[in-house]
């Protein structure tokens, strides 16, 4: 009875330790999240456009989806308006495609999906004919998928690649949409505390990694929209400001184990809730009292 009791209370604050990890986290969703398991990127043959290729294990029988962004090579940000196509070629030998020239209007595809039968060798050819909804000479790029007890990493390309922007692939898109670029101040900030405090412990790696597929479902949509609503990007800077201000604390504070980081996360939650739901209450209510009286 002892030890059964000892068990569900142990369960329950494990529980718990989960929840406050996750709310501690929800503020660093504009933090580039993990890109997925196997992730490269490349210029298509004239260097007009960088197409990068992500994707989780590949499980032969299985759909796996190719996460795809067509970059802009000089401003390192998402290219709108894409003609697109592919096709799956193994031993030669051309097996899908290629598909109906295709559009996106966001500059990615998030829902490609294929199902690879059996182990080898496949390669992945996009065809770009179009940008921003200007037909372009055919420019291809080929990807190769190794499929099977090798398919831990993409095969190198022969061509020249261009590396990711960042170490962990992906980029700070509305960070990097709201500062302008990669290297500003705040986007840095950001990528330090990520990579320098949070992912010294392996709550926050792992949860960290868990964001990945929630934060790109939402992010490009937001980083387009400030690009193209100035106003909005304006609102974002100082929505974003107050918090990013509070997170610079973790840079000047040692954090040795799961315990502190939990202790400091609190500690911020309660902060970020104080300034980002608190203060306009309480403004509100005030305001409420004046009109009354």
């Amino acid at each position: 009875m002892v030890l059964s009791v000892i068990f569900i209370y142990g369960k329950k604050k494990r529980d718990r330790m989960k929840i406050l990890f996750v709310l501690l986290f929800i503020p660093l969703l504009m933090i580039p999240a993990f890109a997925q398991e196997n992730t490269q990127t490349l210029p298509t043959e004239k260097g007009t456009l960088d197409v990068k290729l992500s994707y989780d294990e590949v499980i032969i029988g299985e759909l796996t989806t190719l996460r795809t962004d067509f970059i802009n090579p000089q401003s390192q940000q998402i290219q709108e308006h894409i003609d697109w196509s592919l096709t799956v070629s193994k031993d030669g030998e051309t097996i899908w495609g290629p598909t109906p020239l295709s559009h996106t209007s966001e500059g990615y595809l998030k829902n490609l999906k294929y199902e690879f039968e059996d182990e080898g060798k496949y390669n992945l050819e996009f065809g770009i004919e179009g940008i921003l909804f200007q037909p372009i000479p055919l420019e291809k790029v080929s990807f190769i998928v190794q499929v099977g007890e090798a398919s831990a990493q993409p095969d190198t390309q022969p061509q020249d690649t261009t590396p990711p922007s960042n170490d962990n692939g992906g980029g700070c898109l509305i960070a990097t949409a709201t500062y302008g670029s990669e290297l500003a101040p705040q986007v840095q900030q950001l990528r330090e505390l990520r990579d320098d405090t949070i992912l010294q412990t392996k709550s926050g790696e792992s949860f960290m990694t868990t964001f990945n597929e929630f934060y790109y479902s939402f992010s490009p949509t937001i980083a387009d929209f400030e690009r193209e609503n100035p106003r909005f990007k304006e609102g974002m800077k100082l929505t974003l400001t107050p918090m990013i201000t509070s997170l610079s604390i973790l840079n000047h504070v040692d954090i040795d184990s799961e315990e502190e980081m939990l202790g400091y996360g609190i500690s911020l939650i309660l902060l970020n809730i104080g300034m980002y739901a608190g203060i306009p209450v309480f403004g509100i209510l005030k305001l409420y009292q004046y009109r009354k009286n």
